[in-house]
């Protein structure tokens, strides 16, 4: 699925993150940027050792906020890790931590003249973030972004399965201009 949002283009697919060629991948990190599992684990696998070497020269991100690295052997040229919140049931502020995240990739992207992201479905993983929830929040924050900064000329959203493919299609019907 794909919109116009100003004059970029916001796309839906299913697939696996690390095959994006966009200018810069969004990773789902943890706050000590140590590597984990699901998108996390992948990206460092498919990457390289250069992500994690730059990771730990930085050491370390606040939940709600983001830092770049090079994409290592990606095709991407940047990796950019966004700290999403552990869901706990909703009322520890986690909605505005989740929008921070993906917001402050958005604007880390800007600085860098990033033209494309691909972002994953943050903190929707063992993170427990009900993706109905998040996908709401996270295209809300982009769509937002993208009508004021038309420099950023692509965002991909790229879900793992059918069914979170499914999930954003029907909160970007919901939302969509």
């Amino acid at each position: 699925m794909e919109v116009k949002i100003g004059t970029g283009t916001l796309s839906l697919i299913k697939g696996d993150i690390t095959d994006e060629s966009t200018d810069a991948i969004a990773n789902a990190a943890n706050s000590g940027l140590r590597g984990g599992g699901g998108v996390d684990g992948a990206i460092h696998r498919a990457g390289g050792p250069k992500i994690m070497e730059e990771c730990r020269k930085i050491g370390g991100c606040p939940t709600g906020s983001a830092v770049i690295t090079t994409g290592g052997d990606l095709k991407a040229k940047y990796v950019i890790h966004a700290v999403g919140p552990i869901y706990k049931g909703g009322a520890k502020g986690e909605e505005k931590l989740l929008a921070s995240a993906y917001r402050t990739c958005l604007e880390i992207a800007s600085e860098n003249g990033i033209r494309s992201i691909a972002f994953p479905s943050i903190s929707t993983g063992v993170y427990g973030y009900p993706i109905a929830d998040a996908s709401k929040t996270a295209l809300k924050i982009v769509i937002d972004y993208m009508k004021a900064h038309p420099e950023v000329e692509l965002v991909r959203f790229v879900l793992f399965s059918d069914s979170d493919l499914k999930v954003y299609e029907e909160s970007l019907k919901r939302l969509s201009p």
